[in-house]
């Protein structure tokens, strides 16, 4: 048993790890001929405590495994920080680039309880007539649900990706045309770089939260010129956010077409130097972002986060009967085979939506393969610092099969036992 409890330690509180079937042999070479010699380390699956190598999930969600979201989180947060004020192999002179943190909200597909907000933050009452409680689970559910436009709801979500795309091609038109440019003259003077990341408002459609800063023309190493400001970035995004459109299919003699709604929120990003407790902050941004990152359309459908096989599954789902009814017409939707592109029946569980939740521009910052890789490295120093193996005369054979996922009921009982992983315990940090 201690040896069972070392084993799942070292998963880092995952509750879902992978199980591998194989083995992995260390053997001694002689660098002067090139000969095998003796076997250093030998690992067998079969002689484990749990009887299979135990490897992390890695699953990005929170509902699926908080541990390994965590781990996401932290990196995203990480690598949205490193754009905005240096570090990870980004100049720090960054920081003094222009740059704005930028939410695309939805259309409106019919009027949903809310809780608008008046001066001074004050909440007002509902179109409904009541003042809805903010954990109120009738927030973002149709006044009407007859009347509520379902279908143009889901081919927004499964269309938001494609006006991002068209959106961020607009944006680069847009600053060439403030600074008087041409799009091609651009490239030599400055290029836009992003940052940004979905998430489902309770009305269950994808909106966008972006970070997006102006550099010199080789990225984040060159200064960008003199003209280039957050004034002119804003008025850009508001230009480029308006002219942007995606034509969506003919359903029934019915034209759908999909633009962003018409509140955009554009706010400059202030340096924590000088934020006096007022201004939008580096680090208030990156840990917005990265709390995002880790969720899926839990906000609409609650704990709904893998795929559906049947339709009937609903049955068993205790999900908001507008969850239900955007699902339900996400898979009538992917019956069509004028559809058969979108795949609404695959994503039915987010809702139509079949994009990544978190992307960025190739010049941004950091990448997250670049920080994972990092960290297996430093664990690979550490191993090498134990053991004293030296990795420039020893070669490594090994083989794994997939044998399965999760943790038998033993297994976990034990796991419950450890301490959490750092981080994991009540409310997520932004550390």
């Amino acid at each position: 048993m201690p040896a069972l409890l070392r084993q799942l330690s070292g998963l880092g509180g995952c509750t879902h790890p992978i199980r591998l079937d194989g083995h992995r042999t260390e053997y001694d070479v002689n660098t002067r001929t090139g000969e095998i010699g003796s076997v250093l380390h030998h690992l067998d699956s079969s002689s484990l405590p749990a009887g299979h190598l135990l490897v992390r999930c890695n699953n990005r969600r929170t509902t699926r495994c908080a541990a390994c979201a965590e781990v996401y989180r932290r990196d995203t947060f990480h690598l949205i920080t490193s754009g905005l004020r240096g570090g990870k192999g980004v100049p720090e002179r960054v920081a003094a680039h222009p740059r704005v943190f930028a939410t695309f909200t939805a259309p409106s597909f019919g009027p949903v309880h809310n809780r608008p907000t008046g001066p001074a933050g004050s909440v007002r009452r509902c179109r409904c007539g009541a003042l809805h409680d903010q954990d109120d689970p009738a927030l973002g559910t149709p006044l009407d649900p007859d009347t509520y436009d379902y279908e143009a709801a889901v081919l927004w979500n499964a269309h938001a990706g494609p006006l991002w795309r068209r959106f961020s091609i607009y944006l680069r038109r847009e600053v060439a045309k403030c600074a008087g440019l041409t799009q091609r003259a651009l490239r030599e003077h400055a290029r836009v770089s992003f940052a940004k990341v979905a998430e489902y408002q309770k009305r269950g459609a994808v909106h966008f939260h972006a970070v997006i800063r102006i550099d010199g023309p080789e990225g984040g190493d060159t200064p960008p010129p003199a003209w280039a400001t957050a004034e002119l970035l804003t008025d850009a995004i508001r230009a480029a956010a308006t002219a942007a459109r995606v034509d969506g299919p003919v359903i029934d003699g019915r034209a759908h077409a999909f633009a962003f709604g018409r509140q955009l929120d554009v706010r400059t990003i202030r340096s924590a130097d000088f934020d006096g407790g007022q201004e939008l902050t580096e680090r208030a941004v990156a840990a917005y972002i990265a709390k995002y990152a880790t969720k899926g359309a839990e906000t609409a459908t609650g704990a709904l986060d893998r795929p559906l096989r049947f339709l009937a599954e609903l049955a068993q789902l205790d999900i908001s009967d507008h969850a239900r009814r955007l699902i339900r017409t996400a898979w009538t939707l992917g019956a069509r085979k004028d559809l058969e592109h979108l795949r609404l029946r695959a994503w039915a569980h987010m809702l139509g939506f079949r994009g990544h939740f978190s992307t960025k521009s190739r010049r941004y910052s950091t990448t997250l393969g670049a920080l994972r890789d990092a960290r297996a490295e430093w664990r690979r120093a550490q191993a090498l610092a134990t053991d004293g193996t030296d990795p420039d005369t020893t070669l490594v054979l090994a083989h794994w099969v997939y044998a399965g996922t999760g943790l038998t009921d033993a297994e976990a009982w034990l796991a419950e036992t450890l301490e959490p992983a750092p981080g994991t315990e009540g409310e997520p940090t932004h550390a």
